[in-house]
């Protein structure tokens, strides 16, 4: 193995951002990201020597056993917000880093747009201008529902055409997914394999490795709050558990809750 590589067993930091915002309103505050701050992130990944890589290619070297890059880390973006374009975009052309884009397309502007979106979101024209700059586009769903609490025909709806409107806007078939609020189990990782996703990104707060399989991977949220320092402890993989404790308390209070709607479901169409 050459010294520019590393071993498939490493564990990788997959940043998810939201909103890049210098305004954000109510609904975003919290999970946006200054202009200023996520310009100062990015030149923090580039003074450290690390090397951005893209979604797609992160999981074909994990699935084909091949090494990574030196020291690499991922840029992502959940939900569509056109701050992406505005802001992120020309940092991210600056240093040459690849990221990738998880839209959803029923609260993008144009006319597949359903009324949901929190934020002002992006526009399909913004959207193949950021793939034309390099971008991986992603799938989001169509609605960003909790996809682990819909029926079946709902679950494969929400997935196909959110991958059947990417598809025909941008002329290219989205290959990766990210689940919406983070959420999934057994039952929609399966959907999102058989609806041709070939992997996709959960949340959890913690590092990516091979063994979390590709439909899986964890990634660590950037805040508004995220400090310079915790910022660089989270792309050197650094204290990880320690930073994110309350957060993930959370998330198994929020299984516990979710999987006893899933089992009163059940029972209810059980009887009916």
């Amino acid at each position: 193995m050459s010294s520019g590589t590393v071993r498939d067993d490493t564990a990788v930091p997959i940043l998810m951002y939201h909103a890049v915002s210098a305004e954000p309103n109510d609904a975003t505050r919290t999970l946006s990201v200054a202009p200023e701050a996520f310009e100062e992130q990015m030149a923090v990944i580039a003074d450290l020597g690390l090397t951005p890589i893209g979604t797609a290619e992160l999981a074909h070297r994990w699935r084909r056993g091949r090494p990574l890059p030196a020291r690499p880390v991922l840029v992502t973006f959940d939900d569509g917000y056109e701050g992406v374009h505005r802001h992120a975009l020309p940092v991210l052309a600056k240093h040459g880093f690849p990221a990738t884009v998880f839209v959803s397309t029923g609260w993008l502007r144009g006319p597949y747009d359903t009324g949901g979106a929190l934020d002002t979101m992006l526009d399909f024209d913004q959207v193949r201008e950021l793939a034309a700059a390099g971008l991986e586009i992603g799938g989001h769903s169509h609605t960003h529902p909790q996809l682990d609490q819909l029926p079946d025909e709902a679950l494969r709806r929400e997935l196909i055409l959110c991958k059947e409107i990417v598809s025909d806007q941008l002329g290219t078939v989205p290959a990766s997914f990210a689940y919406p609020y983070g959420y999934s189990d057994r039952r929609v990782r399966r959907a999102v394999r058989e609806t041709g996703y070939a992997q996709a990104l959960a949340v959890g707060n913690g590092l990516a490795r091979r063994r979390q399989g590709p439909y899986a991977l964890r990634r660590v949220t950037v805040r508004r709050t995220t400090g310079a320092e915790e910022f660089r402890r989270l792309v050197e993989g650094r204290a990880i558990t320690r930073t994110f404790t309350r957060d993930l308390a959370l998330t198994k209070g929020y299984a516990m809750v979710r999987r006893a709607r899933q089992i009163r479901r059940k029972a209810v169409r059980t009887r009916v």
